[in-house]
């Protein structure tokens, strides 16, 4: 499989997306959006994660007209409580204290923009089940894989993984950023694969 012209950009400075689009086995660039990600009052959860995804793509391809670029946004939340990217130690301690012996809904949504201005969308849900810990456990997962920059607090792919008992969704790569199932189906209703 290999990408036809027009090209790809992925609008990201994630290491971990970039490796996980690697698997497809096509061509693409990276390019970062630099857009401020925050939540809008009365915004769902989905709405918010839909709009963040629809405006990284769009920044990136407002910059490389004729190219297909993909956005993608994740959002961790129980109930009404939206989770963001803690920034500070300190932030990352109290949301994993949160979380915590919970159950949370992590979401990720996919927006391909087409060289016309299209956009394509996807949506994946995962529900992940943390167990129970100290604060000097949960301080020492922090400082062992400083997870300031990722919604909810933690990697999975890093030593994360430990601090969960239970996660249930239909592609595990959703919990990484990036579920390649759903962006496979966005490329091939692209004509992309």
């Amino acid at each position: 499989m290999t990408l036809q012209s027009p090209g790809l950009i992925l609008a990201t400075q994630s290491r971990y997306k970039r490796e996980l689009l690697e698997r497809l086995g096509i061509e693409f660039q990276t390019a970062p959006s630099d857009i401020q990600e925050q939540h809008w009052p009365g915004e769902t959860p989905l709405e918010m994660a839909s709009r963040l995804a629809e405006k990284k793509a769009r920044t990136v391809a407002e910059k490389n007209p004729g190219m297909f670029v993909l956005g993608a946004d994740q959002v961790v939340f129980i109930d009404d409580t939206i989770y963001g990217k803690p920034g500070t130690v300190d932030g990352a301690i109290e949301q994993l204290g949160e979380l915590q012996g919970k159950t949370h809904t992590l979401l990720s949504t996919l927006a391909l923009v087409y060289p016309d201005g299209r956009v394509d969308t996807e949506a994946v849900y995962t529900f992940m089940t943390m167990r129970s810990f100290s604060v000097e456990s949960l301080t020492a997962y922090v400082e062992l894989d400083q997870p300031l920059d990722c919604a909810g607090a933690y990697k999975i792919e890093e030593h994360g993984v430990r601090l969960f008992s239970k996660m249930d969704g239909d592609d595990y790569t959703n919990i990484i950023g990036l579920p390649l199932t759903r962006v496979v189906d966005l490329f091939e209703r692209a004509g992309l694969m």
